[in-house]
């Protein structure tokens, strides 16, 4: 029996016992779950039942060496669904990946029981199962750590956005309050949140705040002044506030020109400054 013939009766004998590995998997994989719900456990049974409706037929006529042809198409993609859905939900690789080794003992009980006979047949036909399922079970982790790179990089966006917020302090007023570090790929962000903010009041004065930055080197001053003339553009002008002596010394070392930007120390000062460039004061009571 050529090895084509052997992926046939594989997936002819997955079909014809498919509740009975059904019971088994899922049996396994309900012990090593971390999750017991209910809700779990329908999705689990759901997945499993999916996988093994679509395994016997790509094994016939797709074989057990390749999974990316043609006929593992649909196999393919459901693992993707699986895998993506696993890691929005906080399931480990480990976890993901055992959703497919844990097929291999219900298949290799099988196998042995049926083909006992020839064991010429059952060594092949265990060889292409244990192989088959390798490739599916580092498919899925492969997936799903693009799945969780993904959400890494899309969550580490949504902070940007969040710890750049722009606030309305007063009418013609507002102000970029700013804590951490600034790189190349926050700034973009600083400046876009800025703009869009300042084209939606019509805002004249802009506070940019740098208390909550530690250090100030060059590359924060230029990002800095970067804003500060993206915001001139916009017809907005830029007090910068918070600037302690040690920025101020190294702002002097690093020779920057803030020479035509308002600098104070405190927020406090600034907003006295902008209140009285938009014609506002404020009367103690």
């Amino acid at each position: 029996m050529n090895s084509n013939e052997t992926a046939q009766r594989t997936g002819a004998l997955i079909k014809q016992f498919e509740n009975e590995i059904l019971t088994s998997w899922t049996g396994d994989l309900a012990a090593k779950s971390v999750r017991g719900d209910d809700a779990a456990s329908q999705q689990l049974q759901r997945h499993c039942s999916q996988f093994l409706a679509l395994l016997p037929g790509a094994i016939g006529a797709g074989g057990t060496d390749d999974i990316y042809g043609r006929h593992w198409d649909e196999v393919r993609n459901l693992l993707n669904e699986i895998s993506s859905q696993r890691a929005r939900q906080g399931s480990t690789p480990n976890e993901t990946a055992t959703f497919v080794f844990s097929l291999k003992q219900p298949l290799f009980t099988l196998l042995r029981r049926e083909l006992a006979a020839d064991a010429i047949v059952l060594a092949d036909a265990s060889w292409g199962v244990s192989t088959l399922l390798d490739q599916l079970g580092l498919y899925t982790i492969e997936v799903f750590q693009k799945s969780r790179d993904q959400i890494i990089v899309r969550q580490q966006h949504e902070l940007m956005e969040l710890s750049t917020p722009v606030v309305k302090l007063w009418h013609d007023i507002l102000a970029l309050p700013l804590i951490g570090t600034l790189d190349s790929a926050r700034s973009q962000v600083v400046m876009e949140s800025l703009l869009e903010k300042v084209v939606e009041t019509g805002a004249a004065i802009a506070i940019i705040d740098i208390t909550g930055v530690p250090t100030v080197d060059t590359l924060v001053a230029q990002h800095l002044i970067k804003t500060i003339a993206a915001a001139r553009l916009m017809g907005a002008d830029c007090i910068i506030s918070g600037i302690r002596p040690q920025i101020a010394q190294t702002i002097v070392h690093l020779g920057v020109n803030l020479e035509d930007v308002v600098t104070k120390a405190t927020l406090a000062d600034a907003f006295t400054v902008a209140l009285a460039r938009v014609g506002a004061t404020i009367v103690r009571s």
